[in-house]
């Protein structure tokens, strides 16, 4: 039976680096294990963790870690999508190996392809394995709303959609549209939010049962999510809008967000050090004043403090 239960706050991991680019797995470790003390309800490796830039010795290494450090907790999602169809196979059934509870792929985007190969694309890959499988739909990799359902009807493993194509809320609504106009297991379709949640409620309202933030304030996120789902949905609601500049910030491209992340897992005494594999777009001294500006005024610092 495929795990259609997950929902809530599963945060994107940042992937910890040395000052040689080595991987720093007590890092890791450290990161996971205040994911589950602050309550999230999983976590992903994906492209948020830098998992483009990661040898496939790295990525099994990565997985492994994580899946020993959660210990069976919560759900652990990995990004498995590659440019072809027999790759995103090979990563997805050595995930399966290695203990992922659920895994998000995201179309081949190498070349340009008819809807009906991106479709035929995720049945296969559906076939090879017995997990949950995360359609991902973003500007870049595109899951239409209509595709996303007749690939949800194609395989009881592809039950789940991060939906981050911008603009996200008219996307999500008409996903969740689509969705429920349909017959069959097209209608089984379970959505999440995405995009570093900056849209997390208007998601909500329009069918999003959880959402894949960043991994820099889990804990305000888990904090929001139990306050609206408790009935404070007006307080969860101006509560969030605090964080909107930072989140803002958070979203920057270019590699850049993967510096800005880690600057602030330095902060909050997860990380040792900030450093993102090139090639990243470093912030300069300037940019890191106005961060922690930010965070002083929003009263984040260590997870304790």
């Amino acid at each position: 039976m495929v795990d259609r239960t997950m929902s809530g706050i599963i945060p994107i991991l940042a992937t910890p680096f040395d000052e040689k680019g080595q991987i720093d797995f007590e890092d890791l470790e450290r990161e996971v294990e205040w994911m589950v003390d602050v309550g999230v309800s999983g976590v992903g490796i994906a492209v948020a963790s830098e998992i483009y830039k990661l040898t496939d010795t790295e990525r099994d290494e990565v997985l492994s870690s994580v899946v020993k450090q959660v210990d069976g907790r919560i759900p652990v999602v990995m990004n498995t999508g590659a440019m072809g169809t027999d790759v995103t196979i090979h990563y997805s059934k050595r995930a399966e190996e290695l203990g992922a509870n659920a895994l998000m792929i995201r179309p081949p985007t190498f070349v340009a392809l008819p809807a009906g190969e991106v479709i035929e694309f995720f049945a296969r890959v559906a076939a090879s394995v017995t997990l949950p499988i995360f359609q991902q739909d973003q500007a870049t990799a595109q899951v239409t709303p209509s595709m996303a359902v007749e690939i949800a009807g194609r395989h009881e493993n592809l039950c789940y959609i991060k939906v981050e194509t911008a603009p996200t809320v008219p996307r999500m609504a008409e996903t969740a549209a689509q969705r429920d106009a349909a017959t069959g297991t097209g209608r089984d379709l379970i959505l999440f939010g995405g995009a570093g949640g900056s849209f997390l409620f208007e998601e909500v309202r329009r069918g999003s049962v959880g959402s894949m933030p960043g991994s820099t304030i889990p804990d305000v996120f888990v904090d929001l999510w139990d306050r609206w789902h408790d009935g404070d949905e007006e307080g969860a609601e101006s509560e969030f809008r605090r964080y909107g500049a930072l989140l803002r910030t958070l979203k920057q491209p270019h590699g850049l967000d993967n510096w800005i992340y880690k600057e602030i897992l330095v902060r909050r005494g997860i990380f040792k050090t900030a450093q993102a594999r090139h090639p990243a777009l470093k912030p300069d001294r300037s940019q890191i004043y106005e961060i922690e500006q930010m965070l002083d005024e929003l009263g984040i610092g260590e997870p304790d403090a």
